[in-house]
Parts: C-alpha cells; structure tokens; sequence
C-alpha cells in the first residue's frame, strides 16, 4: 500500500488532527486521478475503473478491514470522511466506492475466516465488491421482501434472481447478493450469498440514467448461478439480522457523507462563479448583489448543519463495532441523515445552478452536479419510504421493515 495512516490517537485534543490527515491524504489522490475523470465518466457512462483501482492501489478499498486481512483497519469517521472526499469530485465513483467498502464490510462482521482470507486479503490487488439487493417487483422495499428464492445443488447452491439496481452491475469481481434461503416459508426469510462476478449465468443491461451515470446501477440478472457452500455468509435465512446491523449501517453513513461531498462541491462551484463574474456595464461583481449572496449563505448553513451529524453518527458506529453490540440501533438516526444530505445536495446544486445562470445551466460541472444529486431523493430507502419510517416512530406506530406498512 503506498499510504500510512497511524492508529486513532487515544486522546481527544489528537483526533482532529488525525483526521485532517486522513482528508488530506485522500484530497490529493482525488486531485490527482479522480477529479481529472470525472466529466469523461459522466459524458460517456463508462465504469469508473481506473478511480477504484487507484483507491484500491492506495489502501483505501479496504479501509475498515482488520489488518489481519491485508487492511487499513481504521475507523467509520475515516471512511465516512474518505466518501465525502471523493464525492466531491465524482458522485459515480463516490457510489461505487459506498458500495464496494459495504460489500467487504458486510464480510468483515459476517464472514467466516475461510471467506474473509479469500474475499478480503485479495482487495488490495484490485477486486471491487457490491451489493445486489433489490427487485424490481417489491419497489422501495429491497431491505426485506425477495421473490427470487435459491435451490440447493448437493451441499452447493443455484442462485436464480433479477435485481433491479445493482451498483457497478457487470463490473464488480464480487456480489452480495440478498435472496430468500432453499428452506424459505415467508419472502422476509432472506439469506446472503458471495457471488463470484466470474460467474457463468449473470448477465448486466445497460445503465441509462439523468445523473451518477458513471455507477452502473442497472437490472442484473442471476441465472442458474452455482455458488458453492463455503460462499453463504452467515447462516441460511438470518438476513433481517445482516441487513440491519451489517449492509445498512455502513451504506446509510457512506452515502450521507458521498451527498454532503456533492453538497460542497456546488458551494465551492457557486462561490466561484459569484466572485469571479464580472457584470462590465455596472463593473459589479455578481457576489455583489444581495440575493446572490443570501443563495449561497442559504447553501452553507445546510451544509454546516450536516458535518457534525456526520461525525457523530460515524463515531457512534465505531463505539458499537468497538463494544460488539449491535449497529441497527441507528437505523432510523441513519435514515435521518440520508435524508437530509441528499436533499442539501439537491437544495445546494439547485443553488449553484440559479447563481450561475444560463452559465451553469450549460453542460458541465454544476449540471451534472445537479443531476447527480437528485439520485439521492431515490436510493433506498427513499426519501418518501424513510419519512413514513420517521414519523411513525415518533408518534409511536410500528415501522414496516419487516410487516406490510401503511406507505
């Protein structure tokens, strides 16, 4: 690895400074391979491979992988920051990277020794891992309700499954897939499996999208899939428990952090345009006018309202994992943040774009920052699901993660 990052300092007066490093050092590789890629992943859809393997190269890929398994083994403020960084530069790869580091998590928590030295240890050469979860046929509700179902094979597996979105579909060396177990009497009965993306029988289609159209989130298809015995994660039909506290957590956090990069991205663009553009017939700035400057003071104030919660959250995982307890306890403070970061990032491009005028409005940063954002409003779960979830827990009704819901 070509990075050095030193254990979390014990005392508090340290971590800032801890962490600063950590955001500088992953600036500079966003600067130098990332940012320069960005308008190309964007105007011609294509994979963003050569970002993954420079984080991968890095160290990055396996951030929060114990050392044991050839990892960096830091901390989920470190990884929450580490998103947002990329973010800023490159929504797509900021997703794929989301998914790619909830991938090797979910192994990290739920993984045997045998699967976590033959999935984690080989990061570092440049494997990228994802999740493929939902199904077209059950909408918003991916986390809990499956129709395709696996078979046994002998002591193996055939997986059989169309999944709607699957970030980095056709492009990842692994997938987590979510399906229900041989032995499932209810579509709540879901197991996870490590599908080797080498695979005969996955075929990927075409991502077409407005924005973040470098991911390649679109439908995959698993048919007659083997997936030999030794690559069941956890046991058959425990994945409500895999979902809450493994795949959630981890990707609720990383994309709250990779739309608040997003969110800053667009400030960033915003202030430039209004200090920069000179209107010659009143030899103003545009930063000059009042309602220019109330836009991108409105843009900050959202902004700064979301780094601490960040942090916090991010720092609230770390003491569960440190304490082995269980990370699902801050499934709905979770929700909240997606929530909210995907829609400063969408109130803060929005923004950008108003400040720029017909300028920003052309193809270009701000317009596909603009794009990009408005993918947050419907990632899982959407901003429409997540309220239901939020205001039932406050006037004490039950949620409806794993019952039919009133949404």
């Amino acid at each position: 690895m070509s990075i050095e990052v030193s254990a979390r300092p014990v005392y508090n007066q340290s971590t800032r400074a801890y962490y600063a490093s950590i955001r500088e050092k992953i600036a500079s590789l966003v600067d130098e391979v990332i940012r320069p890629n960005a308008a190309r992943t964007d105007e011609e859809g294509v994979f963003p491979r050569e970002n993954l393997e420079a984080l991968i190269k890095a160290g990055w890929g396996n951030i929060l992988v114990p050392k044991a398994y050839s990892g960096l083994e830091l901390d989920h403020v470190a990884f929450a920051i580490v998103a947002e960084e990329i973010a800023k530069a490159c929504a797509s790869t900021a997703l794929v990277y989301v998914m790619h580091v909830g991938a090797i998590q979910t192994i990290t928590l739920y993984g045997n020794d045998d699967q976590k030295k033959r999935w984690l240890k080989p990061i570092d050469q440049g494997l990228i891992g994802t999740y493929s979860t939902s199904e077209k046929a059950s909408g918003g509700h991916w986390w809990w309700y499956n129709f395709s179902q696996a078979q046994r094979n002998g002591e193996d597996y055939v997986v059989n499954a169309d999944k709607s979105f699957t970030t980095s579909a056709g492009q990842a060396d692994f997938y987590i897939v979510q399906t229900r177990g041989p032995e499932a009497q209810e579509a709540t009965d879901i197991s996870f499996f490590i599908v080797d993306g080498k695979s005969d029988g996955i075929t990927a289609s075409p991502w077409e999208a407005l924005g973040v159209r470098g991911n390649h989130s679109g439908p995959i298809s698993y048919k007659n899939v083997h997936v030999p015995k030794e690559d069941l994660l956890g046991s058959e039909e425990t994945g409500k428990e895999i979902v809450l506290n493994g795949v959630s957590p981890i990707y609720l956090i990383g994309l709250g952090s990779a739309w608040l990069g997003v969110a800053e991205h667009a400030l960033e663009l915003a202030v430039n345009h209004a200090t920069r553009t000179i209107h010659r017939d009143f030899n103003n700035q545009l930063s000059d006018y009042q309602v220019i400057r109330q836009q991108i003071a409105e843009a900050k104030v959202l902004i700064e309202s979301t780094k601490p919660w960040q942090i916090d959250l991010a720092e609230q995982l770390d003491i569960l994992q440190a304490e082995q307890k269980a990370q699902g306890i801050l499934t709905l403070p979770l929700t909240e943040f997606k929530v909210h970061a995907s829609e400063v990032a969408n109130k803060a491009t929005r923004i950008a774009l108003d400040v720029s005028g017909g300028y920003g409005y052309k193809k270009g940063p701000i317009e596909r920052l603009f794009r990009d954002a408005r993918a947050g409003i419907a990632m899982g779960p959407s901003n429409n699901i997540a309220r239901e979830w939020i205001g039932k827990n406050l006037v004490g009704l039950p949620l409806e993660l794993w019952i039919k819901g009133g949404e």
